[in-house]
């Protein structure tokens, strides 16, 4: 079983905004979000026609998001393809 190598690059952070930064910067929907658990970037999932947390992480190298839905406490590690559980 493959484990996340990259948790030590995860912060406490401050979500930049309440939805897709991108997004309502250009007035577009999202699906579902997720938090950058380096820097705060709230970015919409990869069921979403734009994609900008997956960018964000093309972007920043950034590894690690965790789901900013409600009572969901799971995340992904983008480096080791794994997912994880904040709970």
């Amino acid at each position: 079983m493959q484990t996340c190598t990259h948790l030590d690059q995860v912060r406490d952070v401050t979500p930049g905004t309440h939805g897709c930064e991108e997004c309502l910067k250009m007035g577009d929907i999202w699906v579902h979000l997720r938090l950058c658990l380096e820097c705060g970037h709230v970015g919409c999932c990869d069921s979403s026609k734009n994609k900008h947390a997956t960018k964000h992480f093309h972007h920043t190298q950034h590894p690690i998001m965790k789901s900013f839905e409600p009572g969901e406490n799971w995340g992904w590690c983008y480096v080791d393809q794994v997912s994880l559980d904040f709970a």
